[in-house]
């Protein structure tokens, strides 16, 4: 476990990614912990080194006793961020998280390229509430309030499908330390950045549930969309924890907002080679760039611009999704040439056999056996080509493509 001993207290972080890669700070709501961002990190590592923490008062974090507040939540992550050596970073935070990245983008403007504030507010009910829930706190511990917190977090039917993220979140909220809650409660009675946010000129994406009971769009993200020049707003089917309701639509709205569609016909084509790179190989790229003629540059172009730069390149889908989708697409449609030229590349790329082998046998069932027949018998071809052995499961025997 990594710990830093910063701004008096010892925080618990993680760093994961390539250090190459710009930072991208994600901090969670009251009452979770560094885990609340589980389901991001697959999709984000291939373009940030992610830095998530606990904060003060949760998780392994320390949890002094006494009542917080936001500032003092924001001046330990610049502690931790200054002891990691991080100049500048993007932020996310939710609920509490966004309570943090308001301050931040106030007080240390020029540490923070990009800002997401999601589920959050510039000012969190009222006085009263936060009063009466750390007097629960205090006289019941954190049971006390547990039946009234997940159903605010999560929506009636989301909660009622069996999740294990859902109960990763219970278990976190359960063991949170009753004194670390109730400093975060303190700090989220005494925030109030309304008059404050006019001052923030870092780009920012607003995030809002639909159906957030918490912190709804009005007066709360309505505030922050309008009063933070230059704001934009997304809003996504979901309550409090938008980013576990909806994980995909949350990674694909942060990453359009961060890494926006190239707008020139330039940087398409040159993001596009780069990507065709990445999926394709050097080798393959470079003799399709070596073979080119005046006949057929502009239709080479219109591939890596289009089809590498524009859909490629999207941050709906990972690029482990969109290889398993030309799969089984191409099998199906019988285009084998294409189909022989990705399936080698994934499998040089690293993807596992068991992969490439239940998207056949889904194409099997949907576009028919014969399909799937000439795909494995390829399949098997490129395997020995690549040097990737058979992936079988206990009791299992291998599809020999042979009818």
């Amino acid at each position: 476990m990594l710990f830093i001993n910063a701004n008096q207290i010892r925080t618990f972080y993680r760093l994961e990614g390539n250090e190459r890669l710009p930072v991208l700070v994600l901090s969670h709501s009251i009452g979770t912990d560094h885990g609340l961002w589980d389901l991001q990190i697959p999709g984000l590592l291939s373009h940030f080194q992610i830095l998530r923490y606990d904060s003060r008062g949760h998780g392994a974090t320390d949890a002094p006793s006494g009542e917080y507040s936001i500032e003092q939540l924001g001046r330990d992550l610049l502690a931790l961020v200054d002891a990691l050596k991080i100049q500048t970073f993007a932020f996310c935070g939710l609920s509490m998280g966004g309570a943090v990245g308001q301050w931040l983008a106030v007080h240390s403007p020029e540490r923070v390229t990009g800002l997401i504030l999601a589920n959050t507010s510039p000012r969190f009910a009222t006085p009263e509430f936060w009063n009466n829930r750390i007097a629960a706190v205090r006289k019941g511990g954190m049971a006390a309030i547990a039946g009234d917190v997940i159903p605010r977090m999560f929506a009636r039917g989301f909660l009622a499908r069996p999740n294990p993220y859902v109960s990763n979140i219970r278990s976190v909220l359960n063991g949170t330390n009753p004194t670390g809650y109730i400093g975060c409660c303190a700090a989220l009675r005494d925030f109030d950045f309304s008059g404050s946010l006019a001052a923030i000129h870092t780009p920012t994406l607003v995030v809002v549930g639909e159906d957030d009971v918490s912190t709804p769009f009005a007066g709360n993200a309505e505030i922050l969309a309008s009063d933070i020049a230059g704001a934009r707003l997304a809003t996504l089917p979901a309550t409090h924890l938008s980013n576990v309701e909806c994980p995909r639509a949350f990674i694909a709205a942060l990453l359009s907002f961060l890494r926006p569609p190239l707008t020139s016909d330039e940087s398409a084509l040159q993001a596009g080679f780069k990507v065709r790179r990445d999926v394709l190989g050097d080798e393959h790229v470079d003799r399709a760039i070596a073979s080119m003629t005046p006949f057929t540059e502009e239709f080479q172009n219109l591939i890596t611009q289009y089809a590498w730069g524009a859909v490629w390149s999207r941050p709906g889908l990972d690029q482990r999704t969109r290889r398993l989708l030309v799969l089984a697409m191409t099998a199906s449609l019988g285009r084998w040439e294409e189909f022989r030229l990705h399936v080698g590349a994934a499998l040089r790329s690293g993807m596992e056999v068991c992969d490439i082998k239940e998207t056949l046998l889904q194409t099997a069932i949907y576009a028919g056996v014969p399909a799937a027949n000439a795909a494995f018998r390829i399949a098997k071809e490129e395997m020995t080509i690549t040097n990737r052995r058979e992936t079988l499961f206990e009791g299992e025997h291998p599809v020999t493509g042979a009818s």
